[in-house]
């Protein structure tokens, strides 16, 4: 059994996808971070052997497409995120994951890659499991990364020490982990949703999805 963190903010116009906000106003770009997140779910609530947490700041009850989210989050544990910046909040999650689930594995993910599937989640986490692996890192495009996997989540407190949106946070993520003695696998590199350009190019990895529906519903392309 592995735990399935998913780092979010909620779809609040204004507070969430805000580099969106100049190109497409706040409001659509908050609807599209809710779609994000409603794919985001429903891939983790369909992967197999898995405990899914949600670690989340702002207030869902004022987010949008807010009674999807209820009822999505029926099925998770939420916990509040903690902590001054994300660095902070994101080592702060994995240590609640500890308390709460104590001894299991963690894979965290975020919100920006709804193109995310069933199918790599659970490749995410057979790699995680495979002996002599201690993390596994999923860079993203921008030099980031989008998922972090942990064997013992009191690890994730090196992330402190880690600047965090930079073209260099997923080297920087990966140096200390090793630093740290940890042997880290790498996953396939993803693209998040930083730009209306990022949107469209992930809506058309999952045109199915809710998100790829929002972006042609608010950003016809």
């Amino acid at each position: 059994m592995t735990c399935l963190l998913v780092v979010a903010k909620a779809p609040v116009a204004g507070f969430a996808k805000t580099r969106l906000s100049p190109e497409i106003g706040a409001r659509q770009a908050a609807r599209l971070a809710a779609a994000a997140l409603l794919d985001t779910l429903d891939a983790v609530l369909t992967t197999p052997d898995t405990i899914p947490v949600v670690a989340v700041t702002g207030d869902l009850t004022r987010a949008e497409r807010a009674a999807e989210l209820a009822t999505a989050l029926a099925h998770c544990t939420v916990i509040p995120q903690r902590g001054h910046d994300f660095a902070t909040r994101l080592a702060n999650a994995h240590a609640d994951i500890a308390t709460l689930h104590s001894g299991l594995p963690v894979l965290q993910i975020g919100m920006d890659t709804p193109q995310l599937h069933p199918e790599l989640l659970a490749e995410s986490i057979d790699t995680l499991h495979t002996p002599g692996t201690d993390a596994v890192l999923g860079p993203a495009t921008d030099g980031g990364w989008w998922a972090l996997g942990l064997r013992s989540p009191v690890h994730a407190t090196v992330l402190r020490e880690v600047p965090m949106s930079r073209p260099d946070t997923g080297a920087r993520t990966n140096h200390a982990l090793r630093r740290a003695g940890l042997t880290v696998s790498e996953l396939p590199q993803l693209s998040d949703v930083d730009t209306v350009a990022d949107a469209f190019q992930v809506a058309a990895l999952a045109p199915m999805g809710r998100f790829a529906a929002e972006m042609l519903a608010e950003v016809p392309g």
